[in-house]
């Protein structure tokens, strides 16, 4: 992958601050290149990019936070929406016919995270049993934690002993759809030191 260096020329030509460049170019540095794959089942916003490279930020002020963004990577598919890194360094989906933000993890960390337990409670679920539209709202996450590593916020995972849940609200709330959320129940032999 081209180090952000090779493009800091042009990008301070067009205006783009300093600062935004060296954001851009720390998350190149650390996570240009990685493919990950998705794991089986995912919602396509939980899925993520195909491989994570940063491109040309741009500035939006038409949404929520104000500022500059830049792409995460490219889509695994073809989807109505593009993987973004936002102005606060949450990691999130930009797209629909307003061009809404929804930020799904604090940071790109807690996606690399999310999609890590999502292979890890595969292999060690006895059972999976999958939710979707509203029997996910019917979920009691009351007496769960949030699985802090992830930093969830429409897409999130919670733990009480003996059961993960995976909750993927983002494309729901990008789209207006209720009917598009997702949840994922992981159960069997799981435990805090599991995690």
């Amino acid at each position: 992958m081209p180090p952000v260096s090779q493009f800091r020329g042009a990008w301070q030509e067009a205006q783009i601050p300093a600062e935004v460049i060296d954001r851009a170019e720390a998350y190149q540095a650390r996570w240009g290149g990685l493919v990950l794959p998705s794991a089986p089942g995912m919602p396509e916003d939980a899925a993520g990019p195909r491989m994570l490279n940063v491109d040309t930020p741009e500035r939006d002020d038409t949404v929520p936070p104000s500022g500059w963004f830049f792409e995460a990577g490219l889509q695994r598919t073809a989807v109505p929406y593009a993987f973004l890194i936002g102005p606060d360094g949450t990691f999130g989906i930009a797209g629909g016919d307003d061009g809404r933000w929804v930020p799904l993890h604090h940071s790109i960390d807690g996606w690399v995270e999310a999609s890590a337990l999502a292979y890890a409670a595969m292999d060690v679920a006895d059972t999976v049993t999958r939710l979707t539209g509203s029997a996910v709202g019917q979920l009691d996450l009351a007496e769960m934690r949030p699985v802090a590593e992830v930093g969830g916020i429409t897409n999130g995972w919670w733990y009480r002993p003996g059961l993960l849940a995976a909750v993927y609200s983002g494309e729901s709330e990008l789209f207006s759809r209720p009917d598009y959320r997702t949840a994922y129940l992981y159960a069997g032999n799981i435990d805090e030191q599991w995690l």
